[in-house]
């Protein structure tokens, strides 16, 4: 038996026991009356937050304005799930995401960690896009200095003063970014999950 097959297997027997499958990045099965599955497509734009610790109030109140908005924020402390194997799964995260937002403030520019690494596997990932493609979306929490890197090349957004407009115009970034085709392709054959 395949791994294919093996997740399969998991997803029917959750179905026929009466559960909801989510599948991050692809969409929702669940069961049809008539015995069958019926599939609703991620349709949000899904965007990835990176933040540091010492942020994440900010964070989460930016997850909850783009949450309102439409769209569906990915944060770690929200989506991570125990025993998870949390570096993958963040890099898948962004490699699914629509957009990667960076929070940047006095405190993420100058700490070292997983904030900084997850930048630049975003930049990774902008690589594989074409040039034009909007992706990586730096975001100020407050004043502070976006790093040149980054500043030469992409527009970022201002939370301050006005934090409503801040997300008005992330939003619509973020809907520009949805436009375009996924970074990776979606792994399978794109089996039937009809029961067997």
């Amino acid at each position: 038996m395949t791994g294919t097959d093996r997740i399969l297997e998991i997803v029917r027997r959750s179905l026929d026991c009466g559960q909801t499958v989510e599948i991050e990045g692809l969409g929702t099965f669940r069961p049809a009356a008539d015995g069958g599955y019926v599939f609703a497509p991620q349709t949000q734009p899904v965007v990835f937050i990176a933040y540091v610790l010492e942020d994440l109030g900010p964070a989460r109140r930016l997850c909850e304005g783009l949450r309102s908005a439409g769209c569906s924020p990915w944060l770690d402390k929200d989506k991570l799930l125990p025993g998870q194997n949390w570096p993958r799964s963040i890099e898948r995260a962004i490699e699914i995401s629509d957009a990667f937002v960076a929070c940047f403030s006095p405190r993420s520019i100058s700490k070292r960690g997983y904030f900084q690494s997850e930048l630049r596997y975003a930049f990774d990932c902008t690589r594989r896009l074409p040039l034009d493609a909007t992706f990586l979306i730096p975001v100020r929490l407050e004043r502070c200095a976006v790093p040149r890197s980054i500043a030469d090349h992409v527009q970022y957004v201002d939370m301050f003063p006005d934090w409503e407009r801040g997300v008005q115009r992330l939003v619509h970034a973020i809907r520009r970014a949805a436009r375009r085709p996924l970074l990776c392709g979606l792994a399978g054959d794109g089996e039937n999950l009809s029961p067997a």
